[in-house]
């Protein structure tokens, strides 16, 4: 039987962490497939599409919030703005296969809905970057390495 539950749980804590809010899915999935109570495959699919939902919030802040780049409440500095526009402009969407990087991950979605990068390639990046680590997470937790 799926506890329903859980995966939408661990959907929701990666969802988070993807988002400018600080939590930390990694810990969620590895304590899960430690356990030894849940499919393995399930637990990824659902980090995987939770985080890369979170990060699609980081997209359409940095496309339809610009205009609001100077207020406190801003997720990126004018410096760390200016640095992940030159960034993502230098590299283009390839970049994003970082987007699951702690510290310039978040930076580097909302730079692309800035940019404007189209809704489709954003998606197929992203979930392929954010899926793969937490296949290399599981590996870990596996101790397949």
């Amino acid at each position: 039987m799926i506890d329903i539950p859980v995966y939408l749980g661990l959907f929701a804590l990666a969802f988070l962490a993807a988002t400018i809010l600080p939590a930390q899915s990694e810990i969620g999935l590895a304590g899960l497939i430690l356990s030894g109570d849940y499919n393995l495959a399930l637990l990824i699919t659902s980090a995987g599409l939770g985080n890369t939902l979170g990060a699609v919030v980081n997209w359409g802040l940095g496309k339809w919030s610009l205009s609001f780049r100077h207020k406190k409440w801003f997720p990126l500095k004018p410096r760390a703005l200016e640095r992940s526009c030159n960034w993502y402009r230098r590299y283009g969407r390839w970049s994003l296969l970082f987007s699951w990087a702690p510290f310039i991950g978040d930076p580097l979605t909302i730079v692309a809905g800035i940019l404007k990068e189209p809704i489709w390639s954003f998606l197929v990046i992203v979930c392929f970057a954010k899926t793969l680590r937490y296949i290399f997470v599981a590996a870990i937790a596996l101790k397949l390495f």
